[in-house]
């Protein structure tokens, strides 16, 4: 699988991302998602409780995130849950932001 990391801006802040070119799909770090739209001071947290309670309603969106290693802020690879474009539309509905469209924008 080749994979090719990019860090993208919005609002001047970073979401990495990773080009899957044997998928064909962008993956999107959702906890920098969350960190722009909530403003959160733990974003990790936040997407640990929201994850939580998707889970238990039931939500397949969640279910179906996968982690993959992206460079973090201390330099390393580490695993970060990812979220394909699709997915990553359903999810920014769950949270109540007045950046959410903008965002998807």
């Amino acid at each position: 699988m080749k994979q090719q990391n990019a860090i993208q801006l919005f609002e001047d802040k970073k979401v990495r991302t990773l080009w899957d070119e044997e998928h064909e799909k962008w993956y999107i770090s959702f906890i920098d998602v969350v960190a722009i739209l909530t403003q959160s001071n733990d974003a990790n947290a936040y997407w640990r409780k929201l994850k939580q309670r998707l889970k238990e309603e039931g939500n397949e969106t969640v279910t179906n995130c996968q982690g993959l290693k992206m460079l973090a802020a201390d330099g390393k690879m580490r695993m970060t849950d990812v979220a394909d474009t699709e997915q990553l539309f359903r999810l920014i509905q769950s949270i109540p932001s007045p950046k959410a469209e903008p965002f998807k924008l």
